[in-house]
């Protein structure tokens, strides 16, 4: 039995799976993500992206971090690919519980899928920080070099955990109930080397741990399947 073969058993035999994936879920929608050879982590900006996206740097330079965020981090005509599109399908067969993503994208929304765990938030979401109010992605695209609120005048923040803050426990917690309770745990597109998010994995109690990616990760060996390639066309290939 080839892996994919092993796969698409072990999905078809299953009601209890759990999707954990990251940035290489959306590079083929065409967001880059940071630590591939083209990825943010490797093109040439006044200040490492890894800076730019830090609480400190938000706080300190906010018209850099803005100019940075609107170029490299707004990809608003991104559309769901095959990946987003059979985790929603799972998810609708009653198959998939729950979608836990690092991304901030909302692809996994858009593609139809209802449970999703954003760890580091999303886009989407942005929030005046002196009177709260909720303003979406377009709103910070089309604003001035800094976003303020039309009703206050506040300075708007997106709601996406930055380099220096903490994640949200309560997601945290959800994620680790979803993960310790799994029959079957896909983890995708993700270096598995960004924590506390990878250790996520650690809580996992089952045998049928599956990792899919183009490249090698540090958790490789831990996995029951491993499936090497796009994920996009490797779950395509998945019938529900």
């Amino acid at each position: 039995m080839t892996e994919r073969e092993q796969l698409q058993e072990w999905i078809r035999e299953s009601d209890n799976i759990v999707f954990f994936g990251g940035a290489g879920v959306s590079t083929e929608s065409g967001i880059p993500d940071f630590r591939s050879v083209d990825g943010l982590y490797h093109q040439q900006y006044d200040y490492p992206p890894e800076t730019i996206l830090s609480h400190s740097f938000y706080v300190q330079n906010p018209g850099e971090f803005y100019r940075f965020y609107k170029d490299k981090m707004l990809c608003l005509t991104a559309r769901p690919n095959e990946a987003h599109r059979k985790l929603a399908q799972l998810e609708q067969a009653g198959k998939l519980r729950a979608v836990i993503t690092q991304n901030i994208d909302g692809l996994h929304q858009m593609a139809g899928s209802r449970e999703v765990l954003e760890l580091h938030g999303s886009v989407h979401r942005n929030y005046c920080q002196k009177c709260n109010a909720l303003f979406d992605a377009e709103y910070i695209l089309d604003s001035g070099e800094l976003p303020v609120c039309s009703r206050c005048g506040g300075r708007i923040k997106p709601d996406v955990v930055l380099y220096e803050e903490g994640l949200d426990m309560g997601l945290m917690h959800r994620a680790v109930d979803y993960i310790a309770n799994a029959d079957v745990l896909i983890i995708g597109g993700t270096s598995l080397v960004v924590y506390p998010a990878a250790g996520l994995v650690d809580y996992y109690r089952g045998k049928k741990l599956v990792l899919i990616n183009r490249d090698t990760t540090p958790m490789d060996k831990r996995a029951d399947l491993l499936v090497q390639g796009s994920i996009g066309e490797i779950l395509s290939g998945i019938s529900v």
